[in-house]
């Protein structure tokens, strides 16, 4: 297998001792096998090529490696908030694949519009009017395509370091290197890019989150003010690395969309649907955006599915095609969500999650937050993550220590991601038991004290 690159931690190649050692210990045969036949067969990319493990089953909030080995996912790319598998979604799905398989574009069916109507009312204000396509990215592209007919405009402004998916429009207002750097020529005219309300961090010595964070919220006023013609501001309420914004910072933004004429569109497809601990993470902040995305665990953690929500008045797109896609209202999908919907109201997951959260990172706190090697402990809900550092006071991250701590954990039987490079982030699924979550926080602050030591 030649040239083989990895990379598993966010615009960094996984080229490490930690990788090697575990990929060494890989003795169990059809594994082997299956983790080569895979790098043969697929264009290798960043971030997934090639594989860690495999995957043979998934339950709960576990997977299952072809050698019998389980681990708790507290990645799940951020489908799993119901776990994989739910019993009730297992059971919607089938029957609705015997009643109804697939919709034809022209032709209209109940469940889908149903979801439709569902997704306006759980939306606040007037965000009622929707459209379904097979991927987040593919949604962000349509809110973007809104805005510019909406306000006959074509900029946007957007953060870097922020991901709104991989398509070239959503690359280009996305502002990790990892999409961009390697498309050859220019992307999507019109795109600017401010610095993201967790620059606190940078060399400008601002005191702290909330006054840097304020600060850059005028940043985004003063590029809006000095265009003059932005369409929209795409923007994540709350990092997925994770990163939460300060008090007030998208009020700001919000009164400086308002002055300027330009849309507040929310890409709520990692973080919507309750993983937050409400049910939009945007809830958090007491604002209203003109269009949301949704997208991810929308499918149950079991169909690709996402959606856009917008603003009534802004059905203006009647007379040309913004989406067009071939299972724009495909009846599974749509029993998919639907069902998803029901399984997080009825079991009451926002609010579990709201709890679950403040719960772990309280132990984190008390536990790591005097660690000389953790940074920031940070999150909201059940995304939440600890971030590993050379030095307290320099804050200069350690890339190699967090992928130690990765690959013992994994040992453990605990999955995650590493986010930024350094920053161990857990999203395990709303339905997680307690007992479950406190012995996988206890594997991560153990492997954190031994790799340390």
């Amino acid at each position: 297998m030649k040239g083989r690159v990895v990379q598993h931690t966010e615009g960094e190649a996984n080229t490490s001792e930690a990788r090697a050692e575990w990929a060494a210990r890989e003795d169990h045969g059809p594994t082997r096998d299956l983790l080569n036949r895979d790098a043969e067969a697929f264009l290798h990319q960043s971030l997934s090529s090639p594989c860690v493990a495999t995957i043979a089953r998934a339950e709960g909030i576990w997977i299952e490696d072809t050698a019998g080995r389980r681990f708790m996912d507290f990645h799940g790319n951020s489908v799993h908030h119901i776990g994989y598998g739910h019993p009730r979604l297992v059971e919607a799905v089938k029957a609705q694949m015997d009643a109804l398989p697939f919709s034809p574009r022209r032709f209209t069916n109940a469940v889908s519009v149903e979801l439709a109507e569902r997704l306006g009312k759980l939306a606040p204000g007037d965000l009622s009017k929707v459209l379904f396509t097979t991927g987040g990215s593919d949604a962000n592209e349509v809110a973007l395509k809104i805005a510019r007919a909406a306000t006959g405009r074509f900029k946007t402004l957007s953060f870097w370091d922020a991901f709104h998916g991989a398509g070239f429009g959503s690359a280009s207002v996305g502002g990790e290197a990892t999409f961009r750097s390697h498309i050859a020529g220019p992307l999507m005219p019109g795109t600017e890019h401010v610095a993201p309300f967790h620059c606190y961090r940078c060399a400008y010595g601002h005191p702290g989150p909330e006054a840097c964070g304020l600060a850059c919220a005028k940043m985004v006023e003063y590029v809006l003010a000095r265009e003059g013609d932005v369409a929209a501001v795409i923007a994540e309420p709350m990092r997925a690395v994770p990163v939460v914004p300060p008090p007030g910072y998208w009020r700001a933004v919000r009164e400086a969309c308002n002055r300027h004429g330009a849309l507040l569109i929310m890409d709520e497809i990692p973080t919507g649907l309750g993983k937050t601990g409400r049910m939009f993470a945007f809830d958090h902040d007491g604002i209203v955006p003109d269009i949301v995305t949704l997208g991810k665990a929308l499918g149950g953690g079991m169909l690709p599915l996402a959606a856009v929500i917008a603003r009534r008045d802004l059905d203006v797109c009647g007379e040309f095609a913004i989406g067009h896609y071939t299972h724009e209202k495909n009846p599974v999908t749509a029993r998919a969500a639907l069902t998803t919907l029901d399984i997080i109201e009825d079991e009451g997951l926002v609010e579990r999650a709201d709890k679950l959260g403040r719960a772990a990172m309280d132990r984190l706190h008390e536990s790591l937050g005097g660690h000389a090697r953790v940074g920031d402990i940070r999150g909201r809900g059940l995304m939440f993550g600890v971030e590993m550092v050379k030095d307290r006071d320099t804050r200069e991250t350690d890339h190699a220590t967090a992928e130690k701590i990765y690959y013992a954990c994994l040992e453990r039987g605990l999955s995650f991601k590493i986010s930024a490079g350094s920053v161990l982030t857990l999203s395990p699924p709303l339905t997680i038991p307690e007992d479950d979550l406190d012995r996988a926080l206890s594997i991560v602050e153990d492997a954190i004290r031994e790799v340390t030591a």
